[in-house]
């Protein structure tokens, strides 16, 4: 993990929005919510200011395949998500599946895991 960064309106901009945001947003998200405080916020800002942040350890990256990564705030423990099939919203899921090593086959061991569940969101299946 790298030093803490130099702070920047942009920069407190992006962990402000992350931090009231219940769900992963992409980069393209960040940047629509950022531009409405922040005049003039160019797209390549958000993705420099975003990278800064996952590398000094402020943010995590979520991996949804055939998806751009979202992001969210670090440190928020053990989770999964819910991809959205319609709107293409990722969702924080509390928890995790119980009994998964009932799963694996003898001697297998698990280092990590990451689950994500796929269908439509409420807005979208209502």
């Amino acid at each position: 993990m790298s030093p803490p960064l130099r702070r920047t309106k942009q920069r407190d901009t992006l962990a402000e929005i992350l931090e009231r945001s219940e769900r992963p947003l992409s980069v393209a998200e960040l940047h629509a919510a950022a531009s409405k405080r922040t005049r003039g916020l160019g797209i390549a800002t958000v993705y420099r200011a975003v990278g800064a942040m996952v590398e000094a350890g402020e943010l995590e990256s979520v991996e949804i395949a055939g998806e751009p990564p979202r992001y969210e705030r670090a440190g928020k423990g053990h989770h999964h998500h819910f991809a959205c099939e319609r709107c293409d919203r990722v969702f924080d899921l509390a928890g995790c599946l119980e009994n998964l090593r009932k799963l694996l086959p003898p001697k297998f061991r698990v280092r990590s895991h990451a689950v994500t569940l796929y269908g439509l969101c409420a807005a979208c299946a209502g």
